[in-house]
């Protein structure tokens, strides 16, 4: 899956780049009978459906040229959304002093998942202040340790 996932990023990424966009993510996912690629662009002040469409057809082609993926799929590009995952470095740089939600892959201090402000991130340890009742908390997690993180939305 990976293979098809890394042949998926060869072709997307100069069409996001050459449209002055970023490229969040690449998920190759089976629900039901059906497959769907996603792909899941932005920009500073987010994407409109005008370029969505734009990457759309330009995926598309590309993606009929070189047939990386064997069986019928369907093509979704839109944007990553208000939750948008951290998966890159560059991703975790810009998610700090913003509301984030994090789960690891094993617990850490009797913890697996955290919501909070992430405080600062130096490339090993993302350093988050959350709330556990009525006192402020703040814990350290190894990015080795991190199964998914996202930004999250503060109610």
């Amino acid at each position: 899956m990976s293979k098809v996932l890394d042949q998926v990023e060869a072709i997307v990424a100069p069409i996001t780049e050459e449209l002055h966009l970023e490229l969040v993510d690449i998920a190759f996912e089976k629900e039901g009978p059906n497959w769907f690629l996603r792909v899941f662009i932005d920009k500073d002040g987010g994407v409109d459906i005008d370029e969505c469409a734009a990457v759309s057809e330009k995926v598309s082609e590309k993606m009929d040229e070189s047939d990386p993926i064997t069986q019928n799929y369907f093509l979704e590009v839109s944007s990553p959304g208000a939750e948008r995952p951290l998966k890159k470095e560059q991703d975790f740089v810009n998610a700090v002093s913003k509301y984030v939600h994090v789960t690891s892959y094993e617990p850490i201090d009797g913890r697996k998942m955290w919501e909070g402000t992430l405080e600062s991130y130096d490339g090993e340890t993302l350093v988050i202040t959350i709330t556990d009742k009525t006192r402020k908390i703040t814990c350290e997690i190894p990015k080795d340790k991190v199964a998914k993180a996202r930004l999250a939305i503060q109610f």
